[in-house]
């Protein structure tokens, strides 16, 4: 089992549209039960919480649902669960580093440093550019996967 963990300021917009778009994503290249995937945040603003519904929206239009999600804060206790803890923006990577400690097992990655183009994905809660948030979450994940199967491949 691969755990991942996508981490954004409040687990509202970016880790949760990376949560399921992620999960969307492997189920249909059948890969679903080789994932545990979830998303927290590094502040308390918005725990408890649902997803902003510009992103229940951005994603409800490729057939993706959010129902069940709540915003929960990331714990000392989750580096040790998850394989990956994913960030969105160097700020994330940051606080993500604040809450664990240390990554001395190199857990701690922004989602587009996968890609070609590495770069902070923008928080739609300011820019209201969820198509944008999309496109770029959607790249990652997708390059994430790429990472993460061939990793598997090489062991």
């Amino acid at each position: 089992m691969i755990n991942v963990m996508f981490v954004c300021h409040g687990n509202i917009c970016r880790s949760p549209m990376a949560e399921f778009l992620f999960r969307d994503i492997v189920t249909k290249k059948g890969l679903g039960g080789d994932f545990h995937i979830a998303s927290s945040a590094t502040s308390t603003e918005e725990i408890g919480n649902p997803v902003h519904y510009g992103t229940r929206n951005k994603l409800n239009e490729y057939g993706i649902s959010t129902k069940g999600k709540y915003a929960v804060q990331l714990t000392r206790k989750d580096y040790d669960k998850y394989d990956y803890l994913i960030g969105m923006d160097q700020r994330n990577i940051i606080n993500i580093n604040k809450i664990v400690g240390s990554d001395g097992k190199n857990k701690v990655k922004k989602l587009l440093d996968f890609t070609a183009n590495s770069r902070d994905i923008a928080d739609p809660w300011y820019t209201g550019d969820f198509d944008q948030t999309y496109r770029d979450i959607y790249e990652g994940c997708e390059a994430l996967l790429d990472y993460i199967m061939n990793q598997d491949s090489d062991s």
